[in-house]
């Protein structure tokens, strides 16, 4: 019979939630990409340019910001002719994480 913290150990291990949630909380870590997963959680749709503005911040900045908050499964992205439109990915993002942008 294994002890309880043994089982605990074994659990905290193979939570892929608790992980899922680190590494997005490490790429959030920073303020724009917060403020970012902030206004898509609040508005279902921006481009990039009025995340930028939104922000404060360069489109180029904002642009790179969205590129590591889509590496990490955080956001989607749908293109209309040229404008690129992000929106939080609800099935990516982790539910301890979704919580704390309420």
């Amino acid at each position: 019979m294994r002890s309880s913290i043994q089982q605990l150990q074994e659990e905290l291990n193979d939570n892929e939630g608790i992980e899922l949630c680190a590494r997005q909380c490490g790429v959030i870590g920073d303020v724009t990409k917060l403020k970012i997963c902030y206004l898509l959680r609040h508005h279902p749709e921006l481009s990039v340019t009025a995340i930028a503005k939104l922000v404060g911040t360069s489109v180029s900045n904002a642009s790179h910001s969205l590129s590591k908050l889509r590496a990490v499964n955080l956001v989607k992205t749908r293109k209309e002719a040229r404008t690129v439109y992000y929106s939080l990915n609800d099935e990516g993002i982790s539910p301890q994480l979704r919580g704390l942008l309420t």
